[in-house]
C-alpha cells in the first residue's frame, strides 16, 4: 500500500515533466501545418485534413480499431519475444568475457542485416499472415536488446560487488539492489528503441506481405492517392507508440531508476 501511495504521490511531478514533450509535439504540429500550406494538400495534407480523415474512418464503424489492433498485436508479440530472449541472453552472455567475445560476430551480422532482407526471407518462409511480421519484428529488435544486456553486465563495476560481499549482503540483495538497477539502466533505453522499431518494421512487413493491418490499409490508400487517410493511419500508429512509451515504459523506467537520485535520509 505504501508503495502505491508513493507512486501516486510522484504522478504530479511526472506529468509536469511531460510539459516539455507536449510543447515539442505542438511545435511539430505547427511546423506540419506550415509545410502543408506551402506544398498543398495533394503533397502533404494539413493536421486538420488528417483529423477529418480520422473522423471519417471512425464514422464507418470500428474497423479502423480492429486494423490498428492487428498491427499492434503483431508488433508486440514479436517485441515481447525479442525483449524476453534478448534480455536473458544478453545478461547470460555478459557474465562471461569469452561468451561475450564469441557473440560479437553474431551481433554484428544481426545488426548489419537490414530488416528488408529479413522480410524477403520471411515472405518465402512464412508467406502472408502473422508469421512474416512477427519474425521480422523479432529479428530486428533482438540484437538491440541483446547488446544492451551484454553491456549492462560488462560495465558493472567490481567494487560494488566487492562492497556487497564486504557488507555481508545476501546474494539476492546483491542481485536486486546492485546488479539489477545497473543492468536495467542499459536495458530500458534499448527497450524503448526496440518499441519504435517494432511498430515500424511491422508496418513495413504488412505493407509488403499482409492482407490486413495498418500496412495493408496504407497500401490501399496509396493506390487511391488518398494522402489524408495515409497520414491518418500513420498518426494513429504514432499515437499508440507515444501512449505506450510515455504511459507505460517511462513511469516504470523512472521507478526503477530512482536509485540515481534518491539520497539516504539521516
Amino acid at each position: 500500500m505504501r508503495l502505491i501511495f508513493n507512486w501516486l504521490a510522484r504522478l504530479p511531478a511526472y506529468f509536469w515533466s511531460g510539459c516539455g514533450a507536449v510543447a515539442s509535439l505542438l511545435l511539430m504540429l505547427a511546423l506540419w501545418d506550415a509545410l502543408a500550406l506551402h506544398f498543398g494538400s495533394l503533397i502533404l495534407p494539413s493536421p486538420q485534413e488528417t483529423l477529418a480523415a480520422m473522423h471519417e474512418m471512425a464514422q464507418q464503424g470500428d474497423g479502423w480499431l480492429q486494423t490498428l489492433g492487428i498491427t499492434v498485436r503483431r508488433a508486440f508479440l514479436g517485441l515481447a519475444l525479442a525483449l524476453l530472449l534478448g534480455s536473458v541472453a544478453g545478461v547470460l552472455l555478459g557474465i562471461s568475457m569469452t561468451a561475450s567475445m564469441m557473440a560479437r560476430p553474431w551481433v554484428t551480422v544481426l545488426l548489419g542485416t537490414p530488416p528488408i532482407a529479413w522480410l524477403v526471407m520471411a515472405m518465402l518462409w512464412f508467406g502472408t499472415g502473422d508469421g512474416t511480421p512477427l519474425f521480422t519484428v523479432f529479428v530486428a529488435c533482438f540484437p538491440v536488446v541483446l547488446v544492451a544486456g551484454i553491456q549492462g553486465v560488462r560495465t558493472l563495476e567490481g567494487k560494488w560487488r566487492d562492497l556487497a560481499r564486504a557488507l555481508g549482503l545476501p546474494w539476492w540483495m546483491g542481485v536486486t539492489d546492485v546488479a539489477a538497477p545497473h543492468v536495467l539502466s542499459y536495458l530500458f533505453p534499448a527497450w524503448t528503441v526496440a518499441l519504435g522499431s517494432a511498430l515500424k518494421v511491422a508496418l513495413m512487413a504488412e505493407l509488403l506481405a499482409a492482407n490486413d493491418g495498418v500496412g495493408a490499409a496504407l497500401a490501399a490508400s496509396r493506390a487511391q492517392l488518398d494522402m489524408a487517410t495515409s497520414l491518418a493511419w500513420i498518426a494513429l500508429l504514432v499515437g499508440a507508440l507515444l501512449v505506450i512509451e510515455y504511459g507505460v515504459l517511462e513511469p516504470v523506467k523512472r521507478e526503477f531508476e530512482r536509485w540515481r537520485t534518491d539520497t539516504p535520509q539521516g
